[in-house]
């Protein structure tokens, strides 16, 4: 496939004027979006009349190539010809809200440690089922080692969060790993083991220990970005690339040892005594709370602030009970759920999605499930909800914790072994009772929501051998073509369809078939008729510089639809605000293989209304 590319790519490459006019370069659903340095130096009328370019725009600063629905692949061969800031994007304003904004840190910092988090948890895990099959002594050289090697993502959890959310801030990754290596350094450690007065410029200097903290690094990161950004305004370029890492080092280092690491060392501690009282007087409400609402949660992305708390306690007390318990017995709860839905359901596609995505969310991954079935069918969500939130009640009644963390499914049972098998067997009955509740209610619910009638075959599916009708995704005003305010998509270089002015911020799917891509910032959806159509649609014009903001998408790739099924939400009023054109054009982007385009409405369009049929 790159050799099918690499011509057009090296031709698009020299005609922008080469790596050395680029800045950024990125690509949405359909074009590479380039900001150069000169616009003028680029061959704007070379690049279009290329084989295999569409369009050249310039909008909003942007020097845009249209390419159509493979513009990724045709990415990855230009960033071979093209190296400066490829990943990084045009700097927008950003109008979230504070709480918004904090959620996105949150997530940000804390999802790229995930993996090396769990993968120490599962060592911690293997180690304990080692120590109870006596196959390793606790007091042993070989229990020793391998416990170190589980506690060293733990201790040094500054260094990674440091790197982390210096990414997220768009400041120097290696000047904040920098800084973790100040508070961590056994030089620091020994002045804290000797516990005697230190004072830096005369300023006394409060000890604290900051291996396995959190608060703190993230203090320092945060004022690390506007020192270096102050730093890269004052210092002239010829020696840039020296004194501003001598200045955030030194700035900055001094800063978080005297201010900002004692502040986020007693913040921490403060958080840990507001852990251990919750753990003392209501172990039952978080894994309740959880339990009940994870999914609820996962659906407005609330998860990812909570998550954290868990690994703040983990690393603070070696174990937790705030995220871990009651996540795995909702994911249980609706794993079961699911599966029940598989065995109600008379519709075989219905069954086959249910009974994969089921499996799925027993081994702890919901999101298939939650909005491939619960989502839509309702019932299953109502269960898993009260099931997840009474295994969740009796998993806090008695105290369970997790001493390490992993995916919250049934592979993660080890990670409740500590020096005995209590919070195995306590895990073990909140799991049955969530899964025993949310089975039985579903199977009530079921008879009210399902139809029970047998669905034939050839009823199942209708093939229409002579075309495809393709209803409207949004409510709005029906749009031609000819009229979206993107000259890509008005000269229909992308392919034939129409266009809607929305009313409402809701994307269903036009016709049955399946997702066969969901654009990473959420704007765009292509799908696949059950008939082979294939139709994009796509939110607004330029929406792809918003990044995902005021976007949800509830499909995933390849998973199958139904007519009328919720692709996505988006918040048109806010986009509106942002200062986006909201027109959404629905492009059938194999148009050539079409002979015949017949819009069959105009004006006014609710969801599901028929607007547009083709014939082979």
């Amino acid at each position: 496939m790159s050799k099918k590319y690499e011509s057009l790519a090296k031709s698009i490459a020299d005609k922008v004027g080469g790596s050395e006019n680029v800045e950024t370069l990125a690509h949405c659903q359909t074009r590479m979006r380039f900001v150069l340095h000169d616009n003028s130096k680029a061959d704007k009328e070379g690049i279009k009349n290329l084989d295999g370019v569409a369009n050249v725009i310039e909008s909003g600063g942007q020097f845009q190539v249209v390419i159509g629905t493979h513009v990724e692949q045709v990415y990855e061969e230009v960033t071979k010809f093209i190296s400066p800031n490829l990943d990084e994007e045009p700097v927008q304003e950003d109008n979230r809200n504070l709480f918004n904004r904090l959620i996105d840190f949150i997530s940000g910092t804390f999802s790229p440690v995930i993996p090396a988090i769990s993968g120490a948890g599962m060592v911690k895990a293997l180690l304990a089922l080692l120590v109870l099959f006596n196959v390793v002594s606790g007091d042993s050289q070989t229990y020793y080692v391998i416990d170190f090697m589980a506690d060293a993502v733990f201790y040094f959890l500054p260094v990674f969060l440091a790197y982390t959310a210096a990414s997220k801030l768009k400041c120097s990754p290696y000047l904040a790993v920098a800084l973790a290596g100040i508070l961590l350094h056994p030089n620091f450690s020994a002045l804290v083991e000797e516990g005697e007065a230190v004072s830096v410029f005369g300023i006394p200097m409060e000890l604290a220990t900051y291996s396995t903290s959190v608060i703190p690094i993230l203090l320092i990161v945060f004022a690390q970005k506007y020192i270096e950004g102050f730093a890269r305004r004052i210092t002239p370029d010829a020696v840039k690339i020296v004194i501003v890492p001598m200045i955030t080092i030194f700035v900055t280092g001094l800063i978080g040892l005297l201010i900002l690491g004692p502040i986020g060392s007693y913040a921490g501690n403060y958080l840990a005594d507001g852990f251990e009282a919750m753990q003392n007087y209501g172990p039952w409400l978080p894994p309740t709370l959880i339990g009940a609402f994870l999914p609820v949660m996962v659906i407005f992305g609330l998860h990812h602030s909570v998550a954290p708390l868990g690994f703040m306690q983990l690393a603070a007390f070696g174990y937790e009970g705030i995220f871990g318990p009651g996540a795995m017995v909702s994911n249980i709860a609706m794993g079961v759920s699911v599966l029940v839905v598989s065995l109600r359901t008379q519709k075989q596609s219905e069954k086959q999605l249910a009974t994969a995505n089921g499996i799925t969310g027993l081994m702890g991954v919901t999101e298939p499930a939650l909005y491939g079935v619960a989502l839509p069918k309702r019932y299953p969500l109502i269960a898993s909800i009260i099931g997840g939130g009474f295994g969740g009640l009796y998993a806090g009644i008695v105290s369970t914790v997790r001493f390490g963390t992993g995916s919250s499914g049934l592979p993660a049972i080890p990670l409740y072994i500590g020096e005995d098998i209590t919070n195995v067997i306590n895990i073990a009955i909140a799991l049955v009772i969530a899964a025993v509740i949310s089975a039985i209610l579903t199977y009530v619910l079921s008879f009210r929501f399902e139809k029970n009638q047998e669905v034939n075959e050839s009823e199942s599916k209708e093939v229409t051998l002579e075309g495809t009708i393709v209803s409207s995704p949004v409510a709005g005003e029906l749009l031609p073509m000819s009229e979206v305010k993107d000259e890509a998509f008005a000269s229909e270089a992308l392919g034939k369809g129409f266009a809607i002015e929305p009313t409402e911020g809701t994307v269903v799917a036009p016709f049955d078939g399946k997702i066969a891509t969901v654009f990473p910032s959420k704007h765009a959806i292509g799908l696949v008729s059950d008939t082979g159509m294939e139709l994009l649609i796509h939110v607004g014009l330029n929406t792809v510089e918003l990044n995902g903001q005021y976007f949800e998408s509830f499909v995933e790739a390849e998973q199958p639809v139904k007519k009328g099924q919720m692709l996505l939400k988006f918040e048109l009023d806010k986009i509106r605000e942002a200062g986006y054109t909201t027109q959404i054009p629905v492009v059938v982007t194999n148009t050539l293989q079409y002979s015949e385009f017949e819009l069959l409405n105009e004006g006014e369009t609710s969801t599901e209304d028929p607007v547009l049929k083709v014939e082979v």
